[in-house]
């Protein structure tokens, strides 16, 4: 019996042929001189909304029961269960300035399963795919992740948001898993990023705010290539976070991430590499809920007040901090007599 996905495979193939080669074709070639310019973003943008009318009106007419979920506005809900997932043009910088990483990107969802994944690179001249349980591919040749190194070994992808808040939030979770890993690539298209774990280009990938256009069809690549996916511990790729890797490394970067998530979130102004140093609200201990936090040499300075939900104890008690300078030490910010420590082992631990 024909599988029924391999229809819908030649149809994201050939829309995606099409739009790439629009996109390709149809770029101004003194784009990146204007590229600080409003006029070129609308180049772009009218682009962008081009290729997505491109897509969907090729696939309506072949499929018109189905349903559309696009970047640039697509939203229909259709009737045969079956849901195209679509990023026009994914890299939308990297076009603007004419770097070759962008790509155009197609997932088709049957009830709400991904079953179809095809992203194609015209600058690259590649085209990676996959079906749901029938592997993945770069064009005609089988595509694997690479064997999981250890986390100091690994070349791990990621991307920044434009908001500037997110971004920021993002850089400082980069900053702490750089000198834990190899190195950090940040190629500008998560499509892209996804397929080069996928062919094991990049060891592994993660980013937060990704959309499900970006990354629908990169993950179904990527899943069939042999990675692990997923988002937070326990839930699926999403908006909060994405994460593909092999296994033996999707367990420790994932587990990282949401270490360094939390720390990042909790001490904004802490620089990579400081130790907070905790001391009381009063002789007493900490108040319910709150913490006086330093940071050596953070942004924030010494004094800042941030949330806490944490177990704490004197510090007479706590004796699992490995630093050999310890926060527990009365300092000249902290005159207090007695200093109070986080003891939970986790916390601990994203806290070195």
């Amino acid at each position: 019996m024909t599988d029924p996905n391999t229809g819908l495979l030649a149809l994201a193939l050939e829309a995606a042929r099409r739009a790439g080669d629009f996109l390709r074709d149809g770029r101004p070639a003194d784009l990146a001189v204007a590229a600080t310019k409003t006029s070129a973003i609308d180049v772009v943008t009218e682009m962008d909304i081009a290729s997505e009318k491109m897509i969907t009106g090729f696939l309506a007419d072949r499929r018109p029961e189905d349903g559309f979920l696009g970047e640039e506005g697509a939203s229909t809900e259709g009737t045969s269960g079956v849901r195209w997932i679509i990023d026009p043009l994914d890299g939308t910088v990297n076009y603007l300035y004419g770097r070759p990483a962008w790509a155009v990107s197609i997932a088709a969802e049957r009830d709400g399963v991904t079953v179809v994944g095809v992203v194609h690179a015209p600058m690259r001249g590649e085209t990676c795919r996959a079906v749901l349980g029938g592997g993945a591919h770069l064009d005609d040749t089988p595509i694997q992740v690479n064997t999981a190194p250890s986390l100091d070994r690994a070349l791990v992808g990621t991307g920044f948001g434009y908001l500037a808040g997110r971004k920021a939030h993002q850089a400082a979770v980069a900053a702490r898993i750089i000198p834990e890993v190899r190195d950090i690539r940040r190629g500008g298209s998560a499509a892209i990023d996804l397929c080069d774990v996928a062919t094991g280009r990049l060891d592994a990938y993660y980013e937060r705010g990704l959309n499900p256009w970006d990354y629908a069809a990169g993950e179904l690549i990527a899943r069939e290539a042999g990675a692990l996916t997923g988002g937070r511990p326990g839930a699926p790729a999403s908006t909060e976070l994405t994460v593909a890797a092999p296994p033996g490394l999707f367990e420790p970067l994932q587990e990282r991430l949401e270490g360094v998530r939390g720390l990042a979130r909790r001490h904004p102004g802490l620089t990579p590499g400081t130790r907070p140093v905790f001391g009381p609200l009063s002789a007493e201990g900490p108040g319910p809920g709150r913490v006086r936090a330093c940071g050596d040499g953070g942004a924030g300075g010494c004094g800042q007040a941030v949330e806490a939900v944490w177990t704490w104890t004197p510090c007479s008690a706590a004796s699992r901090w490995r630093s050999s300078s310890s926060p527990c030490s009365t300092s000249a910010r902290n005159s207090s007599p007695v200093s109070w420590a986080r003891v939970r082992s986790d916390s601990v631990a994203s806290m070195r």
